[in-house]
């Protein structure tokens, strides 16, 4: 359970940007701006998260225990000392996989109402 001074709670639904870095790091540790990408990546361009976003969401995923700052890096030739890496923590793969569930609910809810562009999927 997230602590007691998080705003995740479980059952609640994430917002965007929260469930959109949980799927970043869900393959794997990420920094910052790999995240960034990634998320451009999962929505087609349709959310670019900007720096401000980002960070702050980043340090309210820490503050919950969502995500941890991890000290492994990559090769140092291959990497800027000054990145710092995320990992998704139990929690957190706990809370996205909840939210998952959540969004595939109502996207079967919207096809049965003929919201979709393919009912029958």
């Amino acid at each position: 359970m997230p602590n007691a001074n998080s705003a995740f709670t479980s059952g609640q639904p994430l917002t965007p940007a929260v469930f959109h870095i949980l799927l970043a790091l869900a393959d794997g540790d990420k920094h910052g701006y790999a995240i960034m990408k990634d998320v451009e990546d999962q929505t087609a361009g349709r959310i670019k998260l900007g720096p401000g976003t980002l960070y702050g969401t980043i340090k309210r995923l820490l503050a919950a225990d969502l995500i941890v700052e991890v000290d492994e890096r990559p090769d140092p030739a291959l990497d800027d000392e000054r990145r710092r890496y995320y990992r998704l923590t139990a929690l957190g793969r706990k809370l996205a996989v909840e939210e998952n569930q959540r969004l595939t609910q109502a996207v079967k809810v919207a096809r049965i109402k003929r919201l979709s562009e393919d009912p029958l999927n």
